[in-house]
C-alpha cells in the first residue's frame, strides 16, 4: 500500500485513498467527531466502502450525482466521502433554499437517490411530489427509507473505479434567488489543489483538530473539512453554531484550526466569557464567504492566539487572494495577495485592463478553476472572459475592487451591488465603513433604491450594538456629513439585525425588496 509520503509531490490523487491510507497506519485515529459520537479512521473508511457499495448496487455510475440535503451529522459526512470513492459527484443542497428550489436541484442535477432528514422532509412536503428520486433519511426518520437500512451489509467492498482528474467530486448550487439556481462542478483536479498534502504553511497534519461549525453543504465548510482528513487530522463537527458551546469544544478538544465566517467571529468577540476560555491550542484560523472589516480582525489577532488567514475567492474558482493577517497587520483593509498559482487582472466595462489603482471588476484564472455549471454552458460563457491578447479564460467574479502597488486587493463591492446616483459611482462598502464609526452602530448595509431625480439612491440598514443607544437621524446625519455631497444618504432605517444566509451574507435583495415594499 502506498503511504502518505508517496504522495507529498504528486500532482494528483484522491481523497479516499489517504483517508484508506490513515486508516491502515493510524487505524483507532479519530477522524470525525460530533456531540460525543466519533469514528476512527478504519471505522470511517469501513463505512465508506459500504457507501460506495451501496451506490454501485444501485446503478450510480462514475460522474453521476446523487443529492443531499441534512443537517451536518456523522452519516452526511460519511456519505459524502463513501460518494468519492464510488466517482459519484455530490451534491449537498442548502435546507435554507426554498421547497421549490430544493425539489428543481434534486431534478437538475440527475439524481437518482435523495438523502434527507426529517426537517427537510418537512420544509419540502408540498412539492416532495415533484421529487421523482428514491429517499433516503439519514436521520432514520420518516424522510424514507432509513439510512442505516439501505447501506449493504458490514464489510462489504465497492468494485474499483477509474476516477480521473477532470471527473466530478462535487456539485455546488449557487445561492440563486429565484429558479434554480447554477450547479457549480469542481472536479477532482480542483479539489487535489486545495487540499493535497504538500507543505502549505497551514498545519494540516495528523495532529490537526479543526473545528466546524458552518454547514457542509457550504464550500466554506469544505475549505477546511477535506484538508484535515487528507492530513490525517480529527474534524470535530457542529450542527448549529452556538458561541458558548463552540468555546466549550475548542477547549476541550484542543482545536487546532477552525473556519468561521465574519459573523460569527463578531459573535464570539462579543461573547461576555470569551477570555475564560483556554485557546492556546490554536495554530490557525480561516475565514471567508463576506466581508471581514479590518477592526474585527485586529480585534481577532489581538484576543486569540494563533494566525489569522481571510480567503477571498469564488466556489468557481479561478483566482483567489490569501491574507495572512498575522504577517500583515496594516493591511487588514484588504484581502490580501493571489494565492499560488493565481493570475489576476482588474478589467472595466469594456473588458480592458485597467492600471494598479484603479478600480475594475476582478477576474482571475488558476489551475483550481470549475469545470463549468452542470447542463449550463451558457451560463459558463457568461462567467468567462477572454484575454484578447492572450486568448487565455479567466473567471469573472462580479466583485469590484482596487489592487495596491504591492498587490494587496481592497474589495469595494459586488458589480451588481454598486449603486449610481446621478451619474457618479457609490461603492457601498466605502459607505458601510464610514457608517461603523460611529461608536454604537455594530453592523451596516447599504443598498441601492430607485429614486426619480437620481436614478438611484443609497439607503442603509443599521444594527446597534448591544445596550448601545442612537437614532437613526443621528446616525445619518454622522454619516453624511463624513461623505461626499454625492454619498449622501438618502434614508437610513434601524433593524435588529441584517438578514444573513448561513454562511453569514448579508442578504440585500431583502433588504431592497423589503424597502419597496414597505
Amino acid at each position: 500500500m502506498p503511504t502518505i509520503a508517496d504522495y507529498q509531490t504528486a500532482e494528483f490523487g484522491l481523497l479516499s485513498d489517504l483517508i484508506r491510507i490513515h486508516a491502515h497506519e493510524r487505524p483507532t485515529h479519530p477522524a470525525l467527531v460530533q456531540d460525543g459520537d466519533s469514528l476512527s479512521y478504519a471505522e470511517l473508511d469501513a463505512l465508506m466502502d459500504r457507501v460506495a457499495a451501496g451506490l454501485q448496487r444501485d446503478g450510480v455510475k462514475v460522474g453521476q450525482a446523487v443529492a443531499i440535503c441534512a443537517t451536518t451529522s456523522l452519516n452526511y459526512a460519511a456519505l459524502f466521502l463513501g460518494c468519492l470513492r464510488a466517482g459519484v459527484a455530490a451534491a449537498p443542497l442548502a435546507p435554507s433554499s426554498t421547497p421549490e428550489q430544493l425539489a428543481g436541484m434534486v431534478d437538475d442535477c440527475g439524481a437518482s437517490l435523495f438523502f434527507l432528514d426529517h426537517g427537510v422532509a418537512e420544509a419540502m412536503a408540498g412539492v416532495m411530489d415533484q421529487v421523482k428520486a428514491r429517499r433516503i433519511a439519514l436521520d432514520g426518520g420518516p424522510a424514507g427509507e432509513a439510512f442505516v437500512h439501505w447501506l449493504p451489509r458490514a464489510g462489504a467492498k465497492p468494485a474499483p473505479v477509474e476516477i480521473d482528474p477532470k471527473t466530478p467530486f462535487n456539485i455546488i448550487y449557487s445561492s440563486g434567488t429565484t429558479g434554480t439556481p447554477k450547479g457549480i462542478v469542481q472536479s477532482h483536479a480542483m479539489r487535489w489543489r486545495h487540499m493535497g498534502p504538500r507543505e502549505d504553511g497551514m498545519g494540516f497534519g495528523p495532529d490537526a483538530v479543526s473545528l466546524i461549525s458552518t454547514p457542509l453543504y457550504s464550500n466554506t465548510t469544505l475549505v477546511c473539512f477535506f484538508p484535515t482528513l487528507a492530513g490525517g487530522g480529527t474534524v470535530v463537527m457542529m450542527a448549529k453554531f452556538d458561541a458558548g458551546k463552540y468555546l466549550e469544544l475548542a477547549e476541550r478538544y484542543r482545536v487546532t484550526h477552525s473556519m468561521l465566517v465574519p459573523v460569527q467571529y463578531r459573535r464570539l468577540m462579543e461573547y461576555p466569557d470569551f477570555g475564560k476560555y483556554d485557546l492556546t491550542s490554536f495554530q490557525m484560523k480561516f475565514c471567508t464567504s463576506a466581508p471581514f472589516a479590518a477592526e474585527l480582525k485586529a480585534q481577532v489577532l489581538e484576543r486569540w492566539p494563533g494566525g489569522l488567514t481571510e480567503y477571498y475567492g469564488m466556489t468557481e474558482g479561478g483566482g483567489g487572494f490569501v491574507l495572512f493577517a498575522h504577517l500583515h497587520p496594516d493591511k487588514l483593509h484588504t484581502v490580501g495577495q493571489p494565492g499560488a498559482g493565481s493570475i489576476i487582472k482588474l478589467i472595466d466595462e469594456d473588458g480592458k485592463e485597467v492600471a494598479t489603482g484603479e478600480v475594475g471588476e476582478i477576474v482571475g484564472r488558476s489551475p483550481a478553476t470549475m469545470n463549468g455549471y452542470w447542463n449550463r454552458p451558457d451560463k459558463t460563457a457568461e462567467a468567462q472572459w477572454t484575454d484578447p491578447a492572450t486568448g487565455e479564460v479567466y473567471i469573472r467574479t462580479g466583485d469590484v475592487g482596487r489592487l495596491d502597488a504591492e498587490g494587496f486587493l481592497t474589495l469595494m463591492d459586488r458589480r451588481k451591488d454598486m449603486i449610481i446616483s446621478g451619474g457618479f459611482n457609490i461603492y457601498p462598502s466605502d459607505m458601510e465603513a464610514v457608517i461603523l464609526q460611529h461608536d454604537a452602530v455594530a453592523e451596516a448595509a447599504v443598498v441601492g433604491v430607485p429614486s426619480d431625480a437620481w436614478g438611484e439612491t443609497p439607503v442603509a440598514f443599521v444594527a446597534l450594538k448591544p445596550g448601545a443607544s442612537a437614532t437613526a437621524e443621528e446616525i445619518k446625519a454622522f454619516t453624511n456629513g463624513k461623505v461626499g455631497k454625492t454619498q449622501r444618504l438618502s434614508d437610513l432605517k434601524l433593524v435588529d439585525s441584517l438578514p444573513r444566509s448561513h454562511i453569514g451574507k448579508v442578504l440585500k435583495r431583502e433588504l431592497r425588496d423589503g424597502y419597496a415594499a414597505g
